[in-house]
């Protein structure tokens, strides 16, 4: 079925009953003085994922409700049509076909005239052979120094997704070689690393789906220029260090190859793999040079389970499906606009970033399927930071601001294994952790009761609290509480998809597409005609904010 053909929620009876539902208070104290069995109704599971969404400000109605939004919607053939490689992104003409990047070697998916897992297992198997010489020492750099250092040179899906999964999965590097990761436009991450690295033994990866975003190709012209000067120096080749020294990945091996990629290091990418769900493509070497190609396919293979689930599952034990629905719950009927994300676990630093991008970057639209112009709200701005760091940072507006802010808690059961020697203090810790997780969603719900209830156990007077206008919490603040129950590469793989399917099972609600960023495009094209006038000395061609400002740097260049 085309995606114009889908009936629209925005239109369905259900719509309008959630939004007289939401117009009523909503106590989240209320609630669960109500409703004994709360808890084990508004929680599920899949394989290693326990899923909480009980602190959310909804009863049996409204879930009832957004389960029959997803159905007047079509989601169960929006979601098979996302699966089989139906052209989901109608905009740029073509199939969105992550899920097909973790599919067993068994499975088929034949796509027009494309044996799509064949053609991505004949991908894999390259990223294999590739992350291994540079792994057991047999790629050498010019000089004939085994590498190790490896760079990955990209930005936006390119960076965040590889670095996210490569930080959290580290202690499960087999390997000695270090991978480090470059985005940033203005050089000072490249500069900073540079000055530690050595060029002989150094290989840079240029990941850029089109291969030809000024962010990346800029990064990977300095990192050339740096490998030429020493080069040199011992009288190597122009030629030698680019075949060497540079792996690329893209969808355009022309411009690969134009920039002097050698053709047995170029590593395929597909126009239907969007930038932001790429790491599971060859975008993800990094990641098999630091963990090694099983656990890579373990990763993928995480993945492939929530595919699974989120095909098959009902919809009212479906993770992807319910935790879409209650950001749209949210976000369109109770006018949250703000979301953040907080694990609990220093691994996860970088899932926060990466998810600003999964959700922003793909449900930040304002206009339908059809063309026309949206009149609800969609994607709530996000954000997030390490639990433990977050409650010292912006905490204080979650418990006591004026916004109403939704909240997913994210948290790893088991970890440090109390059988290793001398990780008692380390358990600990982590237990510490633990209970701070569960704390703060539980004051976020109940605020000063949830305070009473503490000082109670703990045998303090709670009179000056309550008095105290300063320490008043109002609570009732929503959350949803992730338990992963140990941090794997199938795990992650798993929480990763759960995410990304949440985006789409948004999407089909709102009735946009998750899959293009044409707002990324324009803002990309304005930046080349500001740099052609700031470069040819042309005056008068913006704004006059601009104009002034272009003045002013040219005056002090």
């Amino acid at each position: 079925m085309h995606n114009n053909t889908y009936h629209s929620a925005r239109h369905s009876e259900y719509w309008q009953q959630l939004q007289t539902l939401a117009a009523q208070p909503w106590s989240l104290a209320q609630l669960f003085a109500q409703d004994d069995e709360r808890t084990t109704r508004f929680s599920s599971q899949a394989g290693a994922l326990y899923m909480d969404y009980s602190k959310q400000c909804i009863d049996d109605t409204v879930l009832a409700n957004l389960l029959s939004l997803a159905d007047s919607c079509e989601l169960s053939t929006r979601i098979q049509a996302l699966l089989q490689g139906e052209m989901v992104n109608t905009s740029e003409q073509r199939a969105a076909l992550h899920t097909a990047l973790r599919l067993p070697e068994t499975a088929e998916l034949q796509v027009g005239a494309q044996d799509v897992v064949a053609d991505v297992h004949h991908s894999l198997a390259r990223v294999a052979r590739l992350s291994e010489r540079v792994r057991n020492g047999t790629w050498r750099g010019f000089s004939g120094q085994a590498i190790t250092d490896v760079v990955n040179i990209g930005v936006g899906g390119s960076d965040l997704g590889p670095l996210m999964a490569t930080t959290a999965l580290d202690e499960w590097a087999d390997t000695d070689i270090d991978v480090h990761f470059v985005s940033n436009m203005d050089g000072t991450q490249l500069d900073n690393l540079l000055k530690h690295l050595n060029p002989e033994n150094t290989l840079f990866i240029i990941s850029s789906k089109s291969f030809g975003t000024v962010d990346t190709l800029s990064n990977a012209k300095t990192a050339l220029s740096w490998l030429l000067a020493t080069a040199k120096l011992r009288a190597g080749t122009e030629d030698s260090v680019l075949r060497r020294h540079f792996i690329g990945i893209s969808a355009n091996s022309e411009k690969m190859s134009a920039w002097g990629i050698h053709p047995e290091h170029q590593l395929q990418l597909w126009e239907w793999v969007g930038g932001r769900f790429s790491l599971w493509s060859a975008i993800g070497l990094a990641i098999a040079i630091r963990i090694g190609m099983p656990r890579f396919k373990e990763l993928l293979s995480g993945a492939h389970s929530m595919d699974e689930h989120f095909a098959q599952a009902d919809f009212g034990d479906n993770l992807p499906v319910l935790l879409g629905l209650l950001a749209v719950w949210n976000s369109t009927f109770l006018q949250v606009n703000a979301h953040t994300v907080l694990p609990y676990d220093g691994r996860l630093s970088y899932l926060p970033s990466y998810l600003t991008q999964l959700e922003m970057e793909s449900n930040g639209k304002s206009v339908t399927l059809h063309g026309d112009h949206i009149d609800y709200d969609t994607c709530p701005i996000l954000w997030g930071e390490i639990g433990s760091n977050a409650q010292h940072a912006f905490y204080q507006l979650l418990h006591q601001g004026t916004q109403q802010v939704s909240c997913d808690f994210i948290a790893c059961v088991r970890r440090y294994s109390t059988k290793v020697q001398n990780n008692a203090p380390l358990q600990q810790q982590h237990e510490l952790s633990l209970a701070n997780c569960l704390a703060q969603s539980r004051v976020l719900a109940f605020g000063n009761a949830a305070v009473a209830d503490a000082d109670k156990l703990s045998g303090e007077a709670t009179t000056a609290c309550d008095a105290d206008k300063y320490k008043y919490y109002r609570g009732n603040q929503p959350s949803t509480t992730l338990l992963i129950d140990e941090l794997t590469p199938h795990s992650l793989g798993a929480l990763i998809a759960l995410y990304e399917h949440k985006v789409y099972v948004m999407a089909s609600i709102w009735d946009i597409n998750p899959f293009d960023q044409w707002g990324v495009e324009m803002g990309k094209q304005m930046a080349e005609s500001v740099h052609h006038a700031m470069q040819h000395e042309v005056d008068g061609q913006f704004d006059s904010s601009t104009d002034q400002l272009l003045q002013h740097i040219k005056q002090l260049s």
